[in-house]
């Protein structure tokens, strides 16, 4: 399937504007989901067979395989519930922001095909936690999906970092209803400011808030997560790890895309965050600190530079819970997940 994708389809999308391409990938997804006896027969041939389905559990939640859609993909909720179909066992949308926004200008979104690489600035565009809560309520609430569902939240480009808690609050009250699992994105290189949110006292204010606010729900506390950059020093990814370990955080997603330009990137001239291939080796050094770091306690979703089962199993091994791709599907076709999670099934069969 890879191969047709690559030699046939991938050609035509790779002629067509980065984000016209996503948007009419969106768009297939959402029509799939629109017809459920199509997308559940997919979903059933794309299912793991006896004697490889073996569900991974991680902060409470039952995943019926280790691959999932990273955040980027269905920013506004209008896919993901035929993400199924194409073989994920997790999705996770957004990034959402509390205000809907445009984003940044564009061209905002730039391939790279010799390094299987690409460049964004898309700047969080998104309809905003209220649109998108809405959404969520008329689709398959907790409770009755097919595969967890994570939703991403971030801050707002207008609001300024001094506000940026209330900002996050605000989508919280709105999405925490509908979530499987929140994550919570300081780590996005294309919103003024936003990495500021990492540094620890910032860190410890915002978390403190999310947390007590996730407390206050009681039984109905939800898995939170954090995502942060692969830009970070060890020093600085110590402070985080001491403010989750503080504030009791379930997880935490390794890693962002990078502001780093390694290789044949040192020459382009393109600002925003880098994804793909040339972000694998950092993105699997992280999650490995992270792991030895916290005695392998705290659960981790590794992301970046995941494009077959190599890559994957590299991140697995490292000490990651769960995988996440998206620049890969871009690069390896709608049913990479489908293969990936067979592949790596199998792979910890043998």
């Amino acid at each position: 399937m890879n191969l047709v994708y690559e030699k046939l389809v991938r050609p035509v999308l790779f002629r067509l504007d980065p984000e016209l391409a996503h948007e009419l990938a969106v768009d297939a997804l959402s029509l799939l989901a629109a017809v459920p006896p199509l997308y559940r027969l997919l979903e059933l041939r794309h299912r793991l067979p006896a004697g490889l389905d073996r569900p991974v559990e991680a902060f409470g939640l039952k995943f019926p395989n280790t691959v999932g859609l990273a955040a980027g993909f269905d920013k506004n909720a209008r896919a993901w519930p035929a993400a199924a179909a194409l073989g994920f066992g997790h999705v996770e949308i957004g990034t959402i922001t509390a205000l809907p926004q445009p984003g940044n200008d564009r061209p905002r979104v730039f391939r790279y095909p010799a390094e299987e690489a690409v460049i964004n600035r898309m700047g969080f565009n998104n309809q905003g936690s209220e649109a998108v809560a809405a959404r969520l309520a008329r689709q398959p609430g907790r409770g009755h999906r097919r595969i967890p569902l994570g939703v991403n939240l971030g801050k707002s480009k207008i609001v300024d970092i001094e506000k940026a808690t209330a900002d996050y609050l605000t989508s919280f009250g709105r999405l925490a209803d509908h979530a499987d699992y929140l994550v919570l994105n300081v780590s996005s290189p294309n919103t003024p400011n936003l990495r500021q949110l990492q540094d620890e006292s910032r860190l410890r204010e915002l978390l403190g808030a999310v947390s007590g606010a996730n407390r206050a729900r009681g039984a109905k506390r939800v898995p939170l997560l954090l995502k942060i950059a692969p830009d970070l020093t060890w020093t600085q990814i110590d402070a985080v790890l001491a403010v989750i370990a503080e504030f009791g955080l379930d997880g935490i997603i390794a890693t962002n895309t990078t502001l780093a330009r390694p290789g044949s990137f040192a020459t382009v001239n393109q600002a925003g965050g880098l994804s793909g291939r040339p972000l694998r080796r950092r993105s699997t050094e992280i999650i490995n600190y992270i792991h030895r770091a916290t005695l392998g306690r705290l659960p981790i979703i590794g992301v970046g530079g995941i494009d077959d089962a190599e890559s994957a199993g590299e991140k697995l091994d490292a000490g990651a819970t769960l995988v996440q791709v998206y620049t890969g599907m871009i690069y390896r076709g709608a049913f990479f997940p489908a293969e990936l999670a067979r592949a790596l099934a199998d792979r910890q069969r043998k």
